[in-house]
């Protein structure tokens, strides 16, 4: 029987739990109110960074999700090696998606309410998308830039 690609890579129960176990211990050390930030920068609810944070769960993160995740639990070098040599483990061809985007940073900006939760995060997750595209965007344009004047010298 052929085994899908999203099977193959969906990684084992017990090779996710190892590295949600990292995360779990590092988001216990970090201040009241870092699930929330990680969850409103994702543009998700705080029960999705609840589960992926939990052992428990076989729910793995996405890569896309590394390190913003990183970035906001201030993992120090010792605990992002430990967590990526985890993640690595469970989901071999997902690491690769990690680093390659450009680094992020928070900016708060205030948006009309439509009266409706359910409205309102799919706005925010909208904006969040993005501005991580354009982001992307920007950076693989100036990647090709510093190409085409490395190749002009």
């Amino acid at each position: 029987m052929v085994e899908s690609v999203a099977s193959r890579d969906s990684g084992n129960s017990a090779s996710v739990a190892q590295y949600k176990a990292v995360l779990q211990r590092v988001l216990e050390a970090r201040p009241s109110g870092t699930r929330q930030r990680i969850a409103v920068a994702l543009g998700k609810n705080r029960s999705f960074v609840s589960q992926i944070a939990n052992p428990a769960y076989a729910t793995p993160i996405p890569a896309r999700h590394l390190d913003l995740i990183m970035e906001i639990c201030h993992f120090s070098q010792a605990e992002r090696k430990a967590f990526l040599d985890a993640y690595a483990d469970a989901h071999p061809r997902r690491l690769s998606l990690v680093d390659t985007r450009p680094k992020v940073r928070p900016h708060m900006i205030f948006l009309p309410d439509f009266g409706d939760a359910e409205r309102n995060r799919k706005v925010d997750v909208l904006i969040g998308d993005f501005v991580l595209k354009l982001a992307d965007l920007l950076s693989a344009s100036e990647a090709g830039v510093k190409d085409k004047t490395m190749k002009g010298d």
